[in-house]
C-alpha cells in the first residue's frame, strides 16, 4: 500500500531517472523533477562510499541554483554507484563498456552505493540531511553468451545503458543475481525506506 507522506513545501527530486522516479510515486510522493547537473569525476583515491555521498550532496545544492528554485523547496538528491574491489563503476560509455563491467561482476560479490540527500528550508540557511545505503549483490558466473545476450536485449529496451555497472536488477539481469544482502531498491536505484524514513524526518520538525 503507497504510503502518502505530509510535507509542509513543495518536493523537488534532482534526477532524471526513471527508476527513482517510479521508487518515489509508488510512496505516494508527488513532487517535481528538477535534474542537476553537476561534474561527476571522482577526486583523486576518493572512495566509492564517499563519492556517491558528496555528488548527493552537490546535486541537491546545484538543484537550488535553478531559474525555478523557491527557497521553500524540499530538494531529495541521490548517486548510485557499483563497486567492484575498491574500483568505481559507473554508467557505461557504451555496449562495449558495459561488457567489460559485466565481466568485472561475473561471479563474484559487488556492492551498489547510494548516497541520499534531502536539502531543506530552514532559519536563515538551508540543512541538508545526509545518508548513505549498501548493498551487496552475489552475480553467477556469466559466460561471453550470456552477457552478449544480455546487451542485445538491453539495446533494444534500454536495459543496460545509464545504469552503474551496466544493468539492471528489476529487468533481464535478475537472472544473473544469486543474493541480494540489503535493499532491493537501493541497487534499482533509490533505498526507498531509507529515503522515506529522511522525508518522514522533515515532515515532523
Amino acid at each position: 500500500m503507497a504510503e502518502v507522506i505530509a510535507l509542509s513545501s513543495p518536493l523537488v527530486l534532482a534526477s532524471g531517472s526513471p527508476r527513482r522516479r517510479e521508487l518515489l510515486s509508488s510512496a505516494g510522493l508527488q513532487f517535481d523533477v528538477r535534474p542537476a547537473d553537476i561534474d561527476e569525476t571522482p577526486l583523486p583515491e576518493e572512495l566509492p562510499a564517499a563519492y556517491v555521498r558528496r555528488l548527493s550532496i552537490e546535486k541537491a545544492a546545484a538543484a537550488m541554483e535553478s531559474p525555478l528554485a523557491s527557497s521553500a523547496d524540499i530538494v531529495l538528491a541521490a548517486d548510485t554507484t557499483v563497486e567492484v574491489e575498491g574500483a568505481i563503476l559507473e554508467k557505461p560509455l557504451d555496449v562495449d563498456d558495459a561488457y567489460r563491467m559485466l565481466r568485472m561482476l561475473s561471479g563474484r560479490d559487488h556492492l551498489v552505493h547510494t548516497g541520499v540527500t534531502v536539502s531543506v528550508p530552514s532559519t536563515g540557511v538551508r540543512r541538508a540531511n545526509s545518508i548513505l545505503v549498501t548493498t551487496r549483490v552475489t552475480f553467477a558466473d556469466l559466460n561471453a553468451r550470456a552477457i552478449d545476450w544480455y546487451l542485445a536485449t538491453g539495446q533494444t529496451n534500454n536495459e543496460w545503458e545509464d545504469k552503474a555497472g551496466g544493468y539492471g536488477i528489476q529487468g533481464a539481469a535478475a537472472g544473473f543475481v544469486e543474493r541480494v544482502v540489503g535493499s532491493v531498491t537501493n541497487v534499482i536505484g533509490l533505498p526507498l525506506a531509507e529515503t522515506l524514513k529522511l522525508l518522514r524526518d522533515v515532515a515532523s520538525t
